[in-house]
Protein backbone atom coordinates (compact mmCIF):
# COMPACT_ATOMS: atom_id res chain seq x y z
CA UNK A 1 0.00 0.00 0.00
CA UNK A 2 1.62 3.59 -0.96
CA UNK A 3 -0.07 5.70 1.01
CA UNK A 4 -0.69 9.63 1.21
CA UNK A 5 -1.49 11.80 4.18
CA UNK A 6 -2.09 15.50 3.40
CA UNK A 7 -2.16 17.58 6.44
CA UNK A 8 -1.52 21.14 7.92
CA UNK A 9 -0.18 23.10 10.41
CA UNK A 10 -2.71 25.19 12.18
CA UNK A 11 -2.06 27.49 15.06
CA UNK A 12 -2.51 25.90 18.80
CA UNK A 13 -6.00 26.79 20.24
CA UNK A 14 -4.43 27.57 23.24
CA UNK A 15 -3.01 30.44 21.55
CA UNK A 16 -6.05 31.26 19.19
CA UNK A 17 -6.70 34.95 20.91
CA UNK A 18 -3.06 35.81 20.03
CA UNK A 19 -3.77 35.07 16.47
CA UNK A 20 -3.69 38.61 14.42
CA UNK A 21 -5.54 39.40 10.72
CA UNK A 22 -3.29 41.18 8.15
CA UNK A 23 -5.82 44.30 6.98
CA UNK A 24 -4.18 44.03 3.62
CA UNK A 25 -5.39 40.18 2.39
CA UNK A 26 -7.49 39.28 5.35
CA UNK A 27 -5.14 36.19 6.37
CA UNK A 28 -4.03 35.00 9.09
CA UNK A 29 -0.20 36.01 10.44
CA UNK A 30 0.43 33.00 11.43
CA UNK A 31 4.04 33.85 12.44
CA UNK A 32 5.08 34.08 16.57
CA UNK A 33 1.75 31.64 17.06
CA UNK A 34 2.93 28.10 18.10
CA UNK A 35 1.84 25.58 15.98
CA UNK A 36 0.96 22.17 15.93
CA UNK A 37 -0.30 19.44 13.64
CA UNK A 38 -4.11 19.75 12.94
CA UNK A 39 -5.64 17.43 15.25
CA UNK A 40 -7.94 15.76 12.59
CA UNK A 41 -4.71 15.50 10.43
CA UNK A 42 -2.73 13.78 13.03
CA UNK A 43 -5.97 10.97 13.13
CA UNK A 44 -5.26 10.38 9.47
CA UNK A 45 -1.58 9.71 10.07
CA UNK A 46 -2.28 7.15 12.74
CA UNK A 47 -4.88 5.52 9.87
CA UNK A 48 -2.04 5.70 7.69
CA UNK A 49 0.51 4.10 9.64
CA UNK A 50 -1.95 1.38 11.16
CA UNK A 51 -2.71 0.60 7.40
CA UNK A 52 1.03 0.30 6.67
CA UNK A 53 1.71 -1.69 9.29
CA UNK A 54 -0.89 -4.21 8.39
CA UNK A 55 -0.53 -4.60 4.59
CA UNK A 56 3.58 -2.61 4.09
CA UNK A 57 3.56 -0.25 2.05
CA UNK A 58 4.88 3.77 2.91
CA UNK A 59 3.13 6.69 4.34
CA UNK A 60 4.10 9.80 2.38
CA UNK A 61 2.80 12.87 4.68
CA UNK A 62 2.36 16.29 2.35
CA UNK A 63 1.72 19.66 3.52
CA UNK A 64 1.31 23.31 2.15
CA UNK A 65 2.44 25.86 3.90
CA UNK A 66 5.04 28.40 4.74
CA UNK A 67 9.06 27.33 5.65
CA UNK A 68 7.99 26.64 9.40
CA UNK A 69 5.53 23.99 8.21
CA UNK A 70 8.03 21.62 7.99
CA UNK A 71 7.92 21.11 12.12
CA UNK A 72 4.42 19.39 11.35
CA UNK A 73 6.17 17.13 8.36
CA UNK A 74 8.62 16.65 10.88
CA UNK A 75 6.39 15.39 13.91
CA UNK A 76 4.50 13.22 11.53
CA UNK A 77 7.77 11.84 10.17
CA UNK A 78 8.25 10.89 14.12
CA UNK A 79 5.13 9.27 14.35
CA UNK A 80 6.40 7.21 11.95
CA UNK A 81 5.66 8.22 8.75
CA UNK A 82 8.24 7.39 5.76
CA UNK A 83 8.75 10.33 3.86
CA UNK A 84 7.57 14.07 3.92
CA UNK A 85 7.45 16.97 1.18
CA UNK A 86 7.00 20.70 2.29
CA UNK A 87 4.89 22.82 -0.45
CA UNK A 88 6.39 26.56 0.18
CA UNK A 89 6.61 29.38 -2.20
CA UNK A 90 5.38 32.92 -1.73
CA UNK A 91 3.01 32.49 -4.86
CA UNK A 92 0.79 30.26 -2.98
CA UNK A 93 0.26 33.20 -0.06
CA UNK A 94 -3.25 34.00 0.39
CA UNK A 95 -4.72 30.56 -1.20
CA UNK A 96 -8.48 29.25 -0.90
CA UNK A 97 -9.25 25.91 -0.38
CA UNK A 98 -9.87 25.38 -3.99
CA UNK A 99 -6.20 26.51 -5.11
CA UNK A 100 -4.80 24.63 -1.99
CA UNK A 101 -6.38 21.76 -3.40
CA UNK A 102 -5.18 22.25 -6.85
CA UNK A 103 -1.70 22.94 -5.49
CA UNK A 104 -2.09 19.45 -3.25
CA UNK A 105 -3.59 17.48 -6.12
CA UNK A 106 -0.71 18.24 -8.68
CA UNK A 107 2.08 17.29 -5.97
CA UNK A 108 0.22 13.79 -5.06
CA UNK A 109 0.25 13.91 -9.51
CA UNK A 110 3.91 14.09 -8.95
CA UNK A 111 4.03 11.65 -6.65
CA UNK A 112 2.27 9.41 -8.64
CA UNK A 113 1.31 5.29 -8.14
CA UNK A 114 -0.68 5.66 -4.52
CA UNK A 115 -3.67 3.73 -3.21
CA UNK A 116 -4.82 6.08 -0.84
CA UNK A 117 -5.15 9.58 0.17
CA UNK A 118 -5.98 10.28 3.76
CA UNK A 119 -7.07 13.62 5.40
CA UNK A 120 -8.74 14.92 8.47
CA UNK A 121 -12.75 15.48 8.30
CA UNK A 122 -11.70 19.69 8.54
CA UNK A 123 -8.68 21.59 9.69
CA UNK A 124 -9.81 23.55 13.19
CA UNK A 125 -8.71 26.51 11.92
CA UNK A 126 -10.86 26.89 9.30
CA UNK A 127 -13.73 24.29 9.86
CA UNK A 128 -14.82 24.00 5.91
CA UNK A 129 -14.17 20.36 5.84
CA UNK A 130 -13.53 21.29 1.34
CA UNK A 131 -9.87 20.37 1.09
CA UNK A 132 -10.44 16.51 1.13
CA UNK A 133 -13.54 16.69 -1.61
CA UNK A 134 -11.96 19.18 -3.96
CA UNK A 135 -8.64 17.63 -4.22
CA UNK A 136 -10.75 13.97 -4.79
CA UNK A 137 -12.58 15.86 -7.60
CA UNK A 138 -9.52 17.15 -9.17
CA UNK A 139 -7.93 14.03 -9.35
CA UNK A 140 -10.93 12.14 -10.20
CA UNK A 141 -10.94 9.75 -7.52
CA UNK A 142 -14.30 7.91 -5.47
CA UNK A 143 -14.38 9.83 -2.71
CA UNK A 144 -15.55 8.85 1.35
CA UNK A 145 -15.81 11.24 3.85
CA UNK A 146 -16.28 11.12 8.13
CA UNK A 147 -14.83 8.08 8.13
CA UNK A 148 -14.73 6.03 11.56
CA UNK A 149 -13.16 2.45 10.39
CA UNK A 150 -11.69 1.71 7.57
CA UNK A 151 -11.16 -2.05 6.24
CA UNK A 152 -9.08 -2.96 3.57
CA UNK A 153 -9.47 -6.10 1.20
CA UNK A 154 -9.24 -7.18 -2.63
CA UNK A 155 -8.56 -4.30 -3.65
CA UNK A 156 -11.66 -2.25 -2.49
CA UNK A 157 -12.42 0.17 0.91
CA UNK A 158 -15.27 -1.04 2.89
CA UNK A 159 -15.79 2.74 5.33
CA UNK A 160 -18.09 3.21 7.92
CA UNK A 161 -18.94 6.72 7.78
CA UNK A 162 -20.02 8.80 10.87
CA UNK A 163 -23.88 10.38 10.79
CA UNK A 164 -25.21 12.24 13.19
CA UNK A 165 -27.39 9.31 14.53
CA UNK A 166 -25.42 6.74 13.71
CA UNK A 167 -23.48 5.41 11.01
CA UNK A 168 -23.54 4.21 7.31
CA UNK A 169 -21.65 1.51 5.20
CA UNK A 170 -19.56 2.83 2.16
CA UNK A 171 -17.51 1.19 -0.08
CA UNK A 172 -15.21 2.10 -3.12
CA UNK A 173 -12.39 0.62 -5.28
CA UNK A 174 -9.45 1.71 -4.74
CA UNK A 175 -7.35 3.76 -5.59
CA UNK A 176 -9.38 6.43 -3.33
CA UNK A 177 -9.66 9.38 -1.03
CA UNK A 178 -10.72 9.21 2.96
CA UNK A 179 -11.67 12.24 5.30
CA UNK A 180 -11.61 10.98 8.72
CA UNK A 181 -12.67 11.09 11.98
CA UNK A 182 -11.69 11.68 15.49
CA UNK A 183 -13.53 8.49 16.29
CA UNK A 184 -11.40 6.35 13.90
CA UNK A 185 -8.29 5.80 16.47
CA UNK A 186 -6.34 7.55 18.94
CA UNK A 187 -2.63 8.72 17.55
CA UNK A 188 0.23 7.63 19.06
CA UNK A 189 3.03 9.68 20.48
CA UNK A 190 6.22 10.04 18.82
CA UNK A 191 9.06 7.61 20.31
CA UNK A 192 12.29 9.24 21.01
CA UNK A 193 13.89 7.02 18.49
CA UNK A 194 11.34 8.15 15.93
CA UNK A 195 12.37 12.12 17.10
CA UNK A 196 15.57 11.62 16.55
CA UNK A 197 15.44 9.88 13.05
CA UNK A 198 13.13 12.55 12.15
CA UNK A 199 15.82 15.02 12.66
CA UNK A 200 17.96 13.91 10.32
CA UNK A 201 15.73 13.15 7.54
CA UNK A 202 15.48 15.52 4.50
CA UNK A 203 12.09 16.85 3.52
CA UNK A 204 12.37 18.01 -0.30
CA UNK A 205 10.74 21.74 -0.74
CA UNK A 206 8.62 22.08 -4.01
CA UNK A 207 7.23 25.24 -5.07
CA UNK A 208 4.89 26.17 -8.31
CA UNK A 209 7.82 25.97 -10.48
CA UNK A 210 8.48 22.63 -9.19
CA UNK A 211 4.99 21.50 -9.59
CA UNK A 212 4.34 23.00 -13.14
CA UNK A 213 1.34 25.20 -11.86
CA UNK A 214 -0.05 28.11 -13.23
CA UNK A 215 0.58 30.85 -10.85
CA UNK A 216 -3.20 32.43 -11.95
CA UNK A 217 -4.43 29.23 -10.72
CA UNK A 218 -2.79 29.30 -7.02
CA UNK A 219 -2.20 31.73 -4.36
CA UNK A 220 -4.52 34.75 -3.91
CA UNK A 221 -5.03 35.36 -7.48
CA UNK A 222 -6.03 32.08 -8.79
CA UNK A 223 -8.29 32.11 -5.58
CA UNK A 224 -12.40 32.60 -6.19
CA UNK A 225 -13.80 33.00 -2.40
CA UNK A 226 -11.53 35.48 -0.81
CA UNK A 227 -12.22 37.29 2.57
CA UNK A 228 -13.25 41.13 2.00
CA UNK A 229 -13.84 42.40 5.55
CA UNK A 230 -12.66 41.29 8.78
CA UNK A 231 -14.72 42.66 11.90
CA UNK A 232 -15.43 41.46 15.80
CA UNK A 233 -19.02 40.54 15.92
CA UNK A 234 -21.12 42.88 18.19
CA UNK A 235 -21.43 42.81 21.86
CA UNK A 236 -24.19 40.78 22.56
CA UNK A 237 -26.81 42.92 24.66
CA UNK A 238 -27.27 42.43 28.31
CA UNK A 239 -30.15 39.97 29.83
CA UNK A 240 -32.95 40.76 31.09
CA UNK A 241 -34.15 38.99 34.35
CA UNK A 242 -38.00 38.75 34.94
CA UNK A 243 -38.98 39.49 38.45
CA UNK A 244 -41.93 37.92 39.78
CA UNK A 245 -43.12 36.03 43.12
CA UNK A 246 -44.21 32.89 41.66
CA UNK A 247 -43.25 31.01 38.64
CA UNK A 248 -46.76 31.45 37.10
CA UNK A 249 -46.30 35.43 37.27
CA UNK A 250 -42.87 35.02 35.49
CA UNK A 251 -44.37 32.68 32.67
CA UNK A 252 -46.67 35.23 31.99
CA UNK A 253 -44.39 38.33 31.86
CA UNK A 254 -41.88 36.20 29.50
CA UNK A 255 -45.00 35.48 27.35
CA UNK A 256 -46.07 39.49 27.25
CA UNK A 257 -42.64 40.24 26.64
CA UNK A 258 -42.14 37.56 23.49
CA UNK A 259 -45.49 38.97 21.97
CA UNK A 260 -43.97 42.59 22.20
CA UNK A 261 -41.55 41.45 20.15
CA UNK A 262 -43.61 39.48 18.36
CA UNK A 263 -41.91 36.15 18.49
CA UNK A 264 -45.44 34.74 19.85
Amino acid sequence: MRIIVCIKQVPDTEHLHEVKINPETNTLVREGIPAIINPFDSNAIEEGLRIKEKFGGEVIVITMGPPQAEKALRDALAMGADKAILITDRKLAGSDTLATSRTLAQAIRKIGNFDLILFGKQAIDGDTAQVGPEVSEILNLPLITFARKIEIADGKVRVERTLEEGYEVVEANLPCAITVTKEINEPRFASMKGILKARKMEIPKWGVEDLELNPEEVGLEGSPTQVVRVFNPPPRPKGEILEGETAEEKVNKLIEKLKSHKIL
